[in-house]
């Protein structure tokens, strides 16, 4: 599925993932491949990528969470997602 993360300033990330961890208004919530359509609004927190890698241009805004799974953070301090037939857009600050 692919993934867009977007701030007033620039693109964080852009491509292709397994599946995305949110902090939602009411807790965290997984997206993942073929998830129902959703428009959520989002907390503080740490949006969580599950792919293989993050892109040379877009790594210097991640942290790997650790060296066995393939989870990339980025700290958020509000947002909004959109998700729909496999593609999400994230507006956060």
């Amino acid at each position: 599925m692919n993934i867009k993360i977007l701030t007033p300033e620039y693109v964080v990330f852009e491509g292709e993932v397994d599946s995305v961890l949110l902090p939602g208004k009411n807790g965290e919530f997984h997206i993942m491949k073929n998830h129902a359509g959703v428009v959520s609004s989002l907390n503080g927190g740490k949006v969580k990528l599950y792919t293989k890698s993050v892109d040379e241009a877009y790594a210097k805004y991640f942290t790997k969470e650790n060296e066995k799974d393939s989870v990339f953070s980025y700290p958020i301090k509000s947002g909004v997602v959109e998700f729909n037939h496999n593609k999400g857009i994230i507006l956060c600050e």
